[in-house]
């Protein structure tokens, strides 16, 4: 979508894609209450790079609504408990019908929890906010079309996942979680939710 914020049934106006008429009580919700606020914690933001790498390929509704699915079959996402998943537990992945099936991506999100598992307690956390671009060299983005999808900092913090030994995590996805955990803040200059978002 190219447009600019749209106005839903209750007059407020929002990102286009807050508004998919197919699922816009999913979206509408994920886009007031959690979509670029930020997000800090090794765990929580482990959450939201594995999400966005399965989501790779696919609609993020499809992610949306097997969140919980996810959340259950990996422990709540936390960095420590799926850091000592074994082969016996990527096979159980393999046959939940609650996440999607992927070997490789299952893979890569185990390989990735023990790779942060062997940091100090909010390394994690460090690493990805210090790619957080300064917000006052960014303009509000006005219409979908000004919304990029990569930043030269996510190829940064890509490459830098990518050094470390973390896989599943390149420069489109790098910029997805960090639209979604509040490094940068894309929604559009005329959504209602910018402001609270906190103004990255």
């Amino acid at each position: 979508m190219s447009g600019g914020a749209v106005a839903g049934p209750d007059g407020l106006t929002r990102c286009p894609w807050g508004l998919e008429a197919e699922s816009r009580a999913d979206y509408r919700a994920y886009h007031d209450t959690e979509w670029g606020r930020p997000v800090h914690g090794d765990d929580a933001l482990f959450e939201r790079m594995c999400l966005e790498a399965f989501q790779s390929g696919l609609s993020w509704l499809t992610i949306l609504r097997r969140r919980e699915g996810f959340r259950a079959a990996f422990a709540g996402f936390s960095v420590v408990k799926v850091a000592a998943f074994t082969e016996t537990d990527a096979e159980r992945l393999l046959a939940d019908p609650g996440i999607i099936r992927n070997r490789a991506k299952i893979t890569a999100a185990i390989g990735n929890a023990k790779v942060a598992a062997e940091w100090a307690p909010g390394e994690l956390d460090a690493l990805i906010w210090s790619y957080a671009p300064d917000p006052a060299g960014r303009r509000a983005p006005r219409t979908a079309a000004d919304v990029p999808a990569t930043t030269p900092e996510s190829v940064a913090l890509a490459k830098d996942l990518k050094k470390r030994g973390f896989r599943f995590v390149g420069p489109t996805t790098a910029y997805a979680m960090m639209q979604a955990c509040g490094l940068v803040n894309d929604h559009l200059a005329d959504c209602h939710t910018r402001s609270s978002a906190g103004g990255r």
